[in-house]
């Protein structure tokens, strides 16, 4: 489940701009838990990807450096944002195939 994960498409859009809206006001740090590539990478500086199992860890911690403020459509539109999902998308396929090994 993502960090909005419950609820419906536009409502997570809003939700997203909501806090995207907070943070440019007050820049306060905040943890948010994702599994949704494209949500960690439109709303992090920093996405810590961890490992799979009872046993998980802190696997890679990526930093996001694309400009704010930030849009789904700009996102798109950026060169790194696809390095980025790719990396992402990359350490995720790794680890699952790594624990699906050690569970078997």
């Amino acid at each position: 489940m993502n960090l909005f994960g419950m609820l419906d498409a536009l409502t997570r859009w809003e939700l997203q701009e909501v806090l995207m809206d907070v943070w440019s006001r007050s820049q306060i740090t905040a943890i948010c838990v994702t599994h949704d590539v494209d949500e960690a990478i439109l709303l992090a500086d920093r996405v810590v990807m961890m490992t799979n199992g009872p046993h998980a860890r802190i696997g890679k911690i990526m930093e996001v450096d694309l400009p704010r403020p930030r849009t789904r459509k700009a996102l798109l539109e950026h060169s790194e944002y696809w390095n980025y999902r790719e990396e992402l998308l990359s350490f995720l396929t790794e680890h699952e195939v790594n624990h699906a090994h050690k569970v078997a």
